[in-house]
């Protein structure tokens, strides 16, 4: 079952999720952010593919104690190759909290981000049977699953019970990875350690 529908077209000034759900086998956790930026703005074809978003490098401080291991040496942008051979290891899915949005402001700001259909999470945790533990990666992720299944946002850097379809799951809400959110990258990186190695992936 896709959690995407390619059978009708979107409505004008509505935008569609470019990629499909990565969904290694055995994941162990579902990564969710809010929704790609332009394509203008990629640095690959995958999630946080904006050069000027740190998720990768928190990754790489993370687990390889190096902020640049992901990066592509002779260019701005990141081997999507690694990556995704990195998330098939370590057991990390990824999608998004919106299938079709539309942005009131021509930018990558979660701020002027309207979502117009949320992602069916159940048909998407449906298809990676091993996942515990579903995490947002910025404020507006978090309201939508707030929104969604009436539970209580935790608190940054950390975690509050869900069931979700009958199965329970760890939901942390973890600081932004854009440089917009107003945290030093060591500390977002401590958060992220904290997170993974608290799933058992460190």
């Amino acid at each position: 079952m896709s959690v995407k529908s390619h059978t009708i077209e979107p409505a004008a000034g509505v935008e569609r999720h470019p990629f499909e759900p990565f969904q290694p086998a055995g994941a162990k956790v579902l990564m969710l952010g809010s929704f790609p930026p332009q394509r203008k703005r990629w640095s690959m074809e995958f999630y946080y593919p904006n050069w000027l978003n740190d998720f990768w490098r928190i990754c790489g401080l993370v687990f390889f104690e190096d902020r640049d291991h992901f990066v592509i040496p002779s260019k701005k942008g990141f081997d999507v190759q690694m990556i995704k051979a990195f998330c098939s290891e370590k057991g990390i899915a990824m999608f998004d909290t919106a299938t079709e949005v539309r942005r009131l402001n021509d930018n990558a700001s979660d701020k002027f981000l309207e979502v117009v259909t949320p992602t069916d999470i159940p048909a998407l945790l449906a298809q990676i049977p091993d996942c515990r533990a579903v995490v947002t990666t910025g404020q507006k992720a978090t309201d939508v699953l707030v929104s969604e299944f009436a539970v209580a946002a935790p608190p940054v850097g950390g975690s509050v019970p869900v069931v979700i379809a009958g199965r329970a799951f760890d939901f942390w809400r973890m600081p932004s990875t854009s440089r917009a959110y107003p945290l030093p990258l060591d500390r977002k990186a401590a958060a992220y350690r904290h997170l993974f190695a608290t799933l058992g992936l460190l």
